[in-house]
């Protein structure tokens, strides 16, 4: 079974977004360029993380390479809707960062998440012989799972982060008490003893 790289250097428009009433959302990073549209699914909590490693990224390659980098978006945000129509190419399970330094850009790979069965047997036997490396072991991303790829520029990807933020704070309010998201009926909040807040 052959894997799928839709890869964007650069795109047209990169954008996290979401679906669906708040509660209910579903999270998206969407590409577009070439005629094409591409959607995956991922986690609200991986979305503020890509947004988190983005800026610890930008900052690196600052301070390593010396890299021109804008503090706050220049122009106005990208605050429109995702293109429709939205269909989920695959489920992300991992996300790849990289700073190219020759051409001043930033990579971002989110690969599907792989379904994989857990042998015990197997990962013990594996963790005795690889005691002393463990320092250095990284884990392995199998070639064969489908995988976007896009190549933004420094300005391209502070758009991204806080379009990324607005999009993770959008959903509903927290509660003053407990910080859990509050629904329009309320909700049972530990801090009431179970009790509803509304």
């Amino acid at each position: 079974m052959t894997h799928q790289v839709y890869a964007f250097e650069p795109p047209e428009r990169f954008v996290a977004g979401t679906v669906g009433p708040p509660g209910e959302r579903t999270f998206y990073l969407q590409a577009r360029g070439g005629g094409r549209l591409v959607s995956v699914a991922l986690e609200k909590m991986q979305v503020a993380l890509l947004a988190e490693k983005l800026e610890e990224l930008l900052a690196e390659a600052h301070q390593r390479f010396g890299a021109e980098l804008p503090t706050t978006a220049e122009g106005p945000g990208d605050n429109e809707p995702l293109d429709t129509p939205v269909d989920e190419e695959f489920r992300v399970g991992t996300l790849g960062l990289a700073f190219d330094v020759e051409t001043s850009t930033v990579i971002i790979e989110a690969i599907a998440a792989e379904e994989v069965e857990f042998d015990a047997e197997a990962e013990t036997a594996e963790d005795d012989d690889d005691e002393d490396d463990d320092e250095d072991a990284t884990p392995e991303i199998s070639d064969d799972l489908d995988r976007l790829r896009v190549r933004l520029t420094p300005a391209e990807v502070r758009h991204f982060i806080d379009r990324a933020k607005r999009v993770v704070n959008a959903g509903r309010p927290p509660c003053p008490l407990c910080g859990q998201p509050l629904d329009p009926a309320g909700h049972l909040c530990p801090r009431h003893n179970g009790y509803h807040r509304r």
